[in-house]
């Protein structure tokens, strides 16, 4: 209606394209699939029972650390570079634990020493042999043999829990544990590293390392 001579557009009026309504097919909008997701055992492999074991994943070998415990418990067996030269540390963690605990038991808190001391004598015998050495050696290896032979020095430890190692029996077993801890390491090194006619050389230091052992162990 005109008002103050101004005319309103009438409410109800619809624009004639609005008026034009499309009919309902019935289906919806459904994008194009790009890209087809592979399915889980296509992506992980062809059959999960063809996965190794969990603990063959993580590098914790029981057959091995087996071979490894009896070539050191036999110094006079050949040892094998193969297996010798795989970075396998679960054996010596517990081997270190176990002396530890031995020396515990005798009433010696030592276990910063023990971890302390292996620790230098690893970075120590890594520099050495890898000027000694052509093909080089990885600390993991070096680490993982010294733990291993550690072994005989869990039997001291574990000795001098009942009986004292401050007489002569105790001086001559000591000795003993020594070279044989000593012995075992460098057959294994010269072993792995192809070191033939070095063990001596070899030998020194590692009596070195464990003979600080031996000290704790006594006194």
């Amino acid at each position: 209606r005109p008002y103050g001579g101004y005319e309103y557009p009438q409410q109800g009026f619809v624009p004639p394209d609005m008026m034009q309504q499309q009919p309902y097919t019935g289906h919806i909008y459904q994008p194009t699939q790009g890209y087809t997701p592979a399915s889980a055992q296509s992506f992980y492999g062809s059959n999960f029972e063809d996965e190794p074991p969990l603990l063959e994943e993580l590098g914790i070998n029981f057959d091995h650390i087996w071979q490894k415990t009896l070539t050191v418990l036999h110094p006079l067996k050949v040892a094998d570079g193969n297996i010798m030269n795989e970075t396998d540390l679960a054996g010596p963690m517990v081997f270190c634990l176990a002396f530890g605990a031995t020396l515990l038991l005798a009433g010696k808190i030592q276990f910063g020493y023990v971890y302390g001391i292996s620790a230098i004598g690893c970075l120590g015998m890594f520099c050495l042999l890898n000027l000694m050495s052509m093909t080089g050696v990885s600390f993991g290896c070096v680490a993982s043999v010294l733990g291993y032979c550690l072994l005989p020095m869990i039997l001291l430890s574990s000795f001098a829990i009942v009986f004292s190692l401050q007489g002569v029996m105790g001086i001559i077993l000591t000795a003993g544990i020594i070279g044989w801890c000593s012995f075992s390491a460098s057959k294994i090194f010269i072993s792995a590293l192809a070191m033939e006619g070095q063990q001596l050389l070899v030998a020194y230091p590692c009596a070195l390392l464990y003979g600080v052992f031996a000290l704790i162990s006594v006194f």
